[in-house]
């Protein structure tokens, strides 16, 4: 910024211009005021490639500060976005539940002999004698599941209250906004809210904790694009690529070859304004400026074992070193999000999401053995995410969009080689089912989400403001991971009377 000595040279301006139009730099400003030039500097950068502002910081001010957890935890969401299939990723697997599987998939239902080889046999039976088996693809994570490092979780998805299919049918209870939409979905999985909604449960979550970390900034971070998962009250997500931040590029070359024109760029860029969006947005710059050279310092020379060589793989491998940073960053609680896109299998779902599910289970095995190599497996839970999952009958060459689906939970803290939730009878106009083979969910987000976050050190009053609609739904958490003060596996929500005297 312009100093006072500067200003009270003989024939300088309060800019520190003379009278020719030249800064104290030397650099002909004639004609071109402060706000042209960062204009013009910001147009030349686009068209070069320049890399955007670090930092979605439109949210952030003072967190609120718990006191310093002793030890440091992560979550990390791996979202899947499109809609995964979730019976051509764990299939039924137990003679009499693969029958009616078959017959209900027809042409795209997975051969029970190519399933041997993956087939679940975990700690306990928590399904009545209903077994499963990972699809073929996803072999690196059977010995996750055998040695009680990954949990399944059975027919999860957006619900605002336990609903069963004759009061989905009468339209008797309210249900999540847009049901089978994208755009919509991937809102509720992340924000329990419509689209447009502006925090997400995690973000809520970093909101509680991001005091406890030297610099909130790290608190939540994305290497798998925006997201409104991380979007807090008074936080936001901090987006990096897949080798650190993401940088200013103009501030890290000389514009125009010339040193001084990237130092004045800087200056006008961060420094104070009047106007209050410019005030802002130069704060936001500096923000991001500060947060890129504390995480390129603290990541120089972190490395992690393994093959990451997929872009999931990729993304993992940056959540991965920026953990093994953690003391650098003085981080106690962060949460990740890493994606992976395609999963919209409409046509072609036995082409394609082989090949999908093939990089999804090798990236997750790759980087849980990376955590166990770094001696934090206990510390970071991963979880996967998807808007919804698909339906149980075939189109004709793939499945259409459906509600609940499975997903996984690793971890050293999980209470793993089991299936939790509730799986219902496999019938296309069963019960379990609406619309012809859309999976009725019987366990809500918000009961994922709320074991995740007990398990990350959320109060009971924290996990009810955290997330709305968990008054509605039985005890929570749901026993998943170790530090849970739930009961036992498998545990079904409860419904009306249950729920309301539960909580």
């Amino acid at each position: 910024m312009t100093s006072h000595d500067d200003a009270d040279r003989p024939g300088m301006d309060s800019r520190g211009i003379d009278s020719g139009g030249v800064d104290r730099r030397g650099i002909d400003r004639r004609g071109v005021d402060r706000r042209t030039f960062l204009l013009r500097a910001c147009a030349l950068g686009a068209t070069g490639g320049a890399a955007p502002l670090a930092l979605n910081l439109a949210a952030i001010g003072a967190a609120a500060a718990q006191s310093a957890p002793p030890t440091y935890k992560a979550l990390v969401c791996v979202f899947l976005y499109g809609g995964n299939d979730p019976y051509n990723t764990l299939v039924p697997y137990d003679p009499s539940s693969y029958r009616a599987y078959a017959a209900a998939r027809g042409d795209i239902a997975l051969p029970r002999d190519a399933l041997r080889a993956t087939a679940l046999r975990g700690k306990a039976d928590t399904q009545g004698g209903m077994q499963f088996a990972l699809a073929p693809a996803l072999a690196p994570l059977a010995p996750l599941y055998e040695r009680g490092d990954m949990a399944a979780l059975l027919n999860v998805g957006p619900l605002v209250v336990p609903t069963t299919k004759a009061q989905y049918i009468g339209a008797r209870v309210p249900l999540p906004p847009k049901l089978f939409s994208h755009n919509d979905q991937q809102s509720f999985w992340q924000a329990l809210a419509p689209e447009g909604a502006s925090s997400g449960w995690a973000g809520r979550l970093t909101d509680l904790f991001a005091g406890a970390n030297a610099q909130r900034t790290f608190t939540g971070i994305t290497a798998g694009g925006s997201t409104v998962l991380l979007a807090g009250r008074k936080v936001a997500g901090y987006r990096v690529g897949i080798n650190g931040s993401t940088q200013i590029d103009m501030l890290h070359r000389d514009m125009y070859g010339s040193s001084a024109c990237t130092a004045l760029l800087r200056e006008l860029i961060t420094e104070p304004r009047e106007h209050l969006m410019e005030r802002e947005m130069s704060r936001i710059a500096a923000q991001s400026i500060s947060a890129d050279a504390r995480l390129r310092a603290a990541l120089d020379g972190v490395a992690v074992p393994g093959d990451f060589s997929s872009p999931l793989a990729q993304q993992l491998r940056i959540v991965a070193r920026i953990i093994g940073a953690r003391e650098a960053l003085g981080a106690r609680r962060q949460v990740f999000f890493v994606s992976q896109n395609g999963y919209d299998n409409h046509t072609g779902l036995n082409d394609t999401h082989p090949a999908l599910l093939r990089e999804l289970g090798q990236a997750l095995a790759t980087f849980q053995q990376a955590l166990s190599e770094m001696g934090v497996a206990d510390q970071v839970t991963t979880f996967t995410a998807s808007e919804f999952g698909r339906t149980l009958g075939s189109n004709g060459n793939g499945s259409d969009h459906g509600w609940g689906s499975h997903h996984f939970v690793l971890g050293g803290a999980v209470r793993g080689g089991r299936c939790y939730g509730a799986h219902p009878e496999i019938a296309l106009n069963g019960p379990g089912f609406v619309d012809n083979g859309r999976l009725l969910p019987t366990t809500a987000v918000d009961q994922l989400g709320a074991s995740l976050g007990a398990w990350f050190g959320a109060s009971r009053d924290d996990l009810r403001t955290v997330f709305p609609n968990l008054r509605h739904f039985g005890p929570e958490p749901l026993g998943i991971l170790e530090r849970d003060p739930a009961g036992s596996p498998a545990s079904e929500p409860a419904t009306g009377a249950e729920a309301a005297t539960a909580l």
